[in-house]
C-alpha cells in the first residue's frame, strides 16, 4: 500500500514539472491593471523567455447616457527567473482608458486616460494551464494632456491581479 502511495505522489510530481509557461502558448483571461481605473478580459502569448499580452475593457453605467469606459492595455514582461510552477518577470504595460466626465454646460463629455506601468509580475501555476498573475510597480497617469499624476511613489506600489487559462 505505501508503495502504491509513493509511486502516485512521484507519478504526480512529475505530471507538474512540465506545468506552466509553456513557449507557444496561448492564454485568455481576465487582469487588472496597476492604476485601478483598466480592466478588462485578456488575451496573453507566452514565448517562453517573456510573454506579451492585451487587454480590452467596456463598462457600462446605466444611469447616463454617455457613461461608457472604453478600455485598451498592452503588456509585456520579460521572465528573470522561472520555475515549474512560477515565473518572474520585468517589464510592464500601456494603458488607454477613454471615460465619461461630466461637461461644464451639464451633460457629459469624453476624457482620455494613458498610463504608462513599469513593474514586476509574479505568475503562479495553479494547474498545468492556469495561471494567477500578479503585477506591482508605479503607475504614471496622463488625463488628455491637462494633468498628470504618479502613483506609487516611495514605499507605496500599486498592485493589479488577473488569471489566465492557456492552451497548449
Amino acid at each position: 500500500m505505501m508503495k502504491t502511495m509513493i509511486a502516485a505522489i512521484l507519478l504526480t510530481a512529475a505530471a507538474t514539472a512540465h506545468a506552466g509557461g509553456q513557449a507557444g502558448s496561448f492564454g485568455v483571461g481576465a487582469e487588472a491593471e496597476l492604476n485601478g481605473d483598466i480592466a478588462g478580459l485578456s488575451g496573453t502569448y507566452d514565448a517562453g523567455k517573456f510573454h506579451a499580452g492585451a487587454l480590452f475593457g467596456l463598462h457600462t453605467d446605466a444611469n447616463g447616457t454617455n457613461a461608457t469606459e472604453v478600455d485598451v492595455a498592452g503588456m509585456f514582461f520579460y521572465h528573470l527567473h522561472s520555475t515549474a510552477l512560477a515565473d518572474f518577470g520585468l517589464g510592464g504595460g500601456l494603458g488607454l482608458a477613454s471615460v465619461p466626465a461630466p461637461a461644464m454646460m451639464g451633460g457629459t463629455t469624453r476624457t482620455t486616460n494613458v498610463y504608462l506601468e513599469p513593474g514586476f509580475q509574479i505568475r503562479l501555476f495553479v494547474a498545468s494551464n492556469v495561471a494567477l498573475s500578479f503585477t506591482s510597480g508605479i503607475s504614471i497617469g496622463l488625463s488628455n494632456g491637462t494633468r498628470s499624476v504618479v502613483s506609487g511613489q516611495g514605499t507605496s506600489l500599486q498592485g493589479g491581479a488577473g488569471v489566465t487559462y492557456y492552451f497548449f
